[in-house]
C-alpha cells in the first residue's frame, strides 16, 4: 500500500508509463478522476518523478498584504462619504495613505460596499467637448424633501459643464422672478464670464411651450423674462428637449449627489438652518475631487482654466 500521496500517484501513472496497462482501462477502475489521471501523466512526462510530488496548499497571499488597520480606514470613509474607490484613492493620498485604486476597489467589493446592478449596462463611447469656464452653465430646480415649519421650498441649481463648480440657493417658491435673482447671484459669484445657460421648459425658464406661445405656427407673443435678461447680458438661452432631462445631465446628476448624500442625512429646523447646511455642503462640493476632473476639485479646475477668448 502507498505510504503517501506521492507512491500513491505513481502507482496508477507508472503502469501507463511503462505500457503495461492502456489509460482508458485503468480509469474504469482507478479511484481518482480522468481529469486527474491525465494531469499527472503530463506532470510526469514533463519534469519526472519530482513533479508528481505535491506542492504547499498553504495560501498564495502577498508578503506585503494590506494592513488591517489600512482597510478598517478605508470602510470607515467609504461608510461615512459614500464615496468611489477613485475618490478614496485620491483621499488618502491626502492623508499620506498610498493605496492603489484597484485594492481599495476590492475591499469594498469583499465587505459588500459596493452597488450591484441587476442587468448589466451597455457602455458607450462618447467624444467628450472640452469647453472653457463660463461656456455653458446648467441650471434647474429641486424640491427640498418635506415641509420645513410646515412650508415647501425649491433649490435652484446652477452648474459649470467645464469645471463642474455649481452654485445652490434656496426659496420659498419657483417662479420666473426667482430664477432671474438666482442667475444674477450666479454672475456675482462665478469668476469668469457666462456665455451660456441650458435649462427645461418648465414657465420658471421659458414660455415657449405654455400659454399664447402653444400655437400651430409656433409664433411668440411675448418674451419670457428670463430670456429678456439674459438678452440684456449677453447670454445664450438653451433649452432640452420635452422629456429629455438627460440633456441636462450634469446637473441632474448634481441633484442626485443632493438628494443621496445630504437631505437623506440632515434635518432642519427652520429655513435659516436649511440655508446654513446648503452653504456647507455646496463648499463641501466644490472642494471634493471628482472623476471627471482626473482628481482635481471643481475650484482647482477652475484656477487652472483660461477663460475662451471670443473672436
Amino acid at each position: 500500500m502507498p505510504k503517501n500521496i506521492l507512491e500513491e500517484r505513481l502507482r496508477w501513472v507508472l503502469p501507463v508509463i511503462n505500457k503495461e496497462v492502456r489509460l482508458k482501462d485503468i480509469i474504469v477502475v482507478c479511484p481518482h478522476s480522468e481529469r486527474s489521471l491525465k494531469r499527472w501523466l503530463s506532470v510526469y512526462r514533463q519534469g519526472g518523478k519530482k513533479a508528481l510530488k505535491p506542492k504547499s496548499t498553504r495560501p498564495k497571499t502577498q508578503l506585503n498584504e494590506t494592513p488591517i488597520r489600512i482597510k478598517e480606514e478605508v470602510i470607515a470613509l467609504r461608510k461615512k462619504t459614500k464615496l468611489c474607490a477613485q475618490k478614496l484613492h485620491w483621499r488618502l493620498a491626502k492623508l499620506k495613505i498610498s493605496l492603489p485604486r484597484s485594492t481599495i476597489a476590492k475591499i469594498l467589493k469583499d465587505e459588500g460596499l459596493v452597488r450591484k446592478y441587476r442587468v448589466k449596462r451597455v457602455k458607450y463611447k462618447y467624444i467628450k467637448v472640452e469647453r472653457a469656464p463660463g461656456e455653458l452653465v446648467e441650471i434647474d430646480v429641486k424640491y427640498v424633501p418635506g415641509n420645513i415649519e410646515g412650508k415647501e421650498y425649491f433649490q435652484y441649481t446652477a452648474i459649470d459643464t467645464a469645471s463642474k463648480w455649481r452654485y445652490l440657493n434656496v426659496y420659498d417658491d419657483q417662479s420666473s422672478c426667482h430664477s432671474i435673482c438666482f442667475l444674477e447671484e450666479v454672475i456675482e459669484r462665478f469668476p469668469h464670464q457666462i456665455q451660456a445657460i441650458k435649462t427645461d421648459n418648465h414657465s420658471t425658464f421659458t414660455n415657449y411651450y405654455t400659454g399664447t406661445n402653444k400655437r400651430s405656427d409656433l409664433t411668440v407673443k411675448s418674451i419670457h423674462a428670463l430670456d429678456q435678461f439674459c438678452g440684456e447680458k449677453n447670454i445664450k438661452h438653451y433649452l432640452i428637449d420635452p422629456g429629455k432631462p438627460a440633456q441636462n445631465g450634469t446637473v441632474e446628476r448634481s441633484h442626485r449627489e443632493d438628494e443621496e448624500k445630504f437631505y437623506q442625512r440632515e434635518k432642519f429646523t427652520s429655513f435659516k438652518d436649511l440655508k446654513k447646511k446648503l452653504a456647507d455642503w455646496n463648499a463641501y462640493y466644490n472642494n471634493l475631487e471628482h472623476c471627471s476632473l482626473n482628481g482635481k476639485t471643481p475650484n482647482e479646475m477652475l484656477e487652472s482654466m483660461v477663460p475662451k477668448v471670443l473672436s
